[in-house]
């Protein structure tokens, strides 16, 4: 027996087909008699709309898309999971766009601000020029996560703030030689959060009249637990290896704690290593961490989408998710162990009459 069609509906409710495409639809035109006899009419004739007649009649795709860069960091996918459980509350699919180079990035960001393509567009972590906003502004509805530009509504995180938090937590347990491992600043993705989290590192370090000596910034060649790990065996390489590393990521804070191990130091004894993200695999390894509400970002990037979905003429809005400290299993106070134990001291900062 062949499916049912909108025409067989029509017949057994005894009105038009353009009837039982309103009610579908949900059109507000249709009469509550009319519109239970079409739904009765579809339930006894177990009646599935079709996907792509329905998006044609309703002048949409049904559809919204997802830039993100790197699915297969923690990070990004934890955030991609409250999108999609998000969205799953909506009549949108979601279309997931993953980028690898430049090259996709450019290339998505001008294809996908087009309404044939989608009803709206998220963009994770890569922030858009002046160029792609204005280009997106005049075609798609847009909410950026995890990135910022003024014209657009978007979930950020204040990573300063977190990089301070992290530092001032070290500065709390007496550390004064305290390290930092990250990703490259010159990112040809336009990334920044490694470098405001090295802001905020600075301006803790500073407050307490100290200030980061360029040795001990060790920039990691991918985002990944290997490079971290040859990036924590140069700072612990030192003649006067830091007592506290900072890494910009959990996944990196992982590295980091390799390197110590294959010196023989013990963490935290010996070395105290704080992360960033409060990814899941951070609390099975007892990580101290900074959480940022990783999933519930990408629900709320959601919420600004629908709203922006529904409302176009709503100027752009901002969240900034609640960040917190953890403190867990890997850092302690400075001790006398054989890192701490050197007698070199912490570089101050010049006061202002010197």
């Amino acid at each position: 027996m062949s499916p049912a069609t909108i025409r067989d509906v029509a017949k057994r409710a005894g009105v038009g087909i353009g009837t039982v495409s309103r009610v579908i639809n949900n059109h507000p035109s249709v009469s509550e008699a009319t519109r239970q006899a079409v739904e009765l009419a579809i339930a006894e004739l177990s009646f599935s709309p079709n996907p792509s007649a329905r998006r044609l009649s309703l002048g949409k795709t049904l559809s919204v898309a997802v830039v993100a860069p790197f699915f297969t960091r923690p990070a990004f996918i934890e955030r991609l999971r409250g999108v999609v459980t998000a969205l799953a509350e909506t009549p949108y699919d979601v279309v997931a766009y993953n980028v690898e180079t430049p090259k996709q990035r450019n290339r998505y960001l001008t294809e996908l601000a087009r309404r044939d393509r989608c009803d709206g567009l998220l963009i994770m972590a890569l922030a858009p020029t002046d160029e792609e906003a204005e280009r997106l502004l005049a075609g798609v509805p847009t909410v950026l996560l995890d990135c910022y530009h003024p014209c657009l509504s978007r979930v950020v995180i204040d990573d300063v703030l977190g990089g301070a938090m992290a530092t001032r937590h070290l500065l709390a347990l007496g550390h004064t030689r305290i390290g930092y491992v990250s990703d490259s600043p010159a990112s040809p993705f336009g990334f920044v959060a490694s470098r405001y989290r090295l802001q905020g590192l600075q301006q803790a370090l500073y407050e307490a009249g100290l200030t980061l000596p360029a040795e001990y910034h060790a920039v990691a060649a991918q985002h990944g637990v290997p490079e971290a790990r040859e990036a924590g065996r140069i700072l612990l390489s030192l003649p006067e290896p830091p007592t506290a590393i900072f890494a910009a990521s959990d996944t990196q804070a992982i590295g980091v704690i390799q390197a110590a191990r294959e010196r023989g130091l013990e963490v935290p004894e010996d070395l105290s290593v704080i992360g960033y993200d409060d990814i899941d695999l951070a609390e099975f390894l007892h990580l101290t961490t900074i959480h940022q509400p990783l999933f519930a970002s990408g629900v709320e990037a959601v919420e600004l989408l629908m709203d922006a979905i529904e409302h176009p003429e709503m100027p752009p809005r901002e969240i900034r998710p609640y960040l917190r400290l953890v403190t867990r299993q890997t850092t302690a106070p400075v001790r006398t162990g054989r890192l701490a134990g050197s007698a070199a001291s912490p570089v101050q900062v010049p006061s202002a009459s010197a």
